[in-house]
């Protein structure tokens, strides 16, 4: 990925007058920097959104803040819980050589010319089960994301886990080698369990408890960020 360059402008308005600052199209940001004070920032939306898509929270971006250069990861992003737009980022400062740890997304690598594993090829079902895995490394090192070997994933019971990640020298990988990255099923199987645990009317009531539950833990941490910022002010 190319270096991820982003210029943010020092800001003095703090506490609950930060939403004049967002009917602005200015999103209010942090950095914390070695135990050093914290340094209030702002930057327009789409830059700040841009990257973040690019960036994640394993990506380092190079920062120009309040007269200073910083290379930094995003450790938190806040978006509003009902039009999901991004509210306030939390950046952490980090060092060449310091090991931070990040999550790193997961992803099948496949053959050349194949688009779905062996197993989808023969009407088999693939479930993942894990989208990302926690690494270590130092910021320069972190990858963009870790790979397992899709072409293993033939026939029923096949799974891969953690220890079939390739893991590139320099990162260490956090979370447990036994965790399934993904497995293989009958396609009927997985309908007789859906059955079993009730059906349709089962799924779009979990679907919606899942709903409930993101809505209240958005309103949360925004309420998290409006304290956090009052405390500032």
């Amino acid at each position: 990925m190319q270096e991820i360059l982003l210029e943010l402008e020092k800001r003095d308005v703090t506490g609950k007058a930060v939403k004049h600052l967002r009917a602005q199209g200015i999103v209010p940001a942090v950095i914390h920097d070695h135990g050093k004070e914290s340094v209030h920032v702002s930057g327009e939306y789409g830059p700040l959104l841009k990257a973040y898509m690019a960036a994640g929270k394993h990506h380092p971006i190079q920062l120009k803040a309040a007269g200073k250069q910083y290379t930094a990861l995003i450790k938190f992003a806040e978006f509003s819980p009902k039009k999901h737009e991004l509210r306030h980022i939390v950046f952490n400062a980090v060092k060449a050589n310091q090991k931070v740890t990040a999550e790193i997304p997961v992803h099948l690598k496949l053959e050349e010319g194949n688009e779905v594993t062996p197993a989808e090829r023969a009407g088999l079902v693939v479930l993942r089960q894990l989208e990302a895995v926690e690494v270590e490394a130092t910021a320069k090192e972190l990858p963009d994301a870790l790979f397992f070997d899709g072409e293993k994933l033939a026939a029923v019971g096949d799974h891969a886990t953690v220890a079939d990640l390739v893991v590139p020298k320099g990162v260490t990988v956090k979370t447990e080698p036994e965790h399934q990255l993904a497995a293989v099923f009958e396609p009927s199987a997985l309908q007789a369990a859906n059955d079993a645990a009730g059906g349709d009317a089962d799924e779009e009531e979990a679907t919606a408890d899942v709903d409930a539950g993101e809505a209240a833990e958005g309103l949360d941490a925004e309420k998290a960020a409006e304290s956090a910022e009052s405390k500032e002010a």
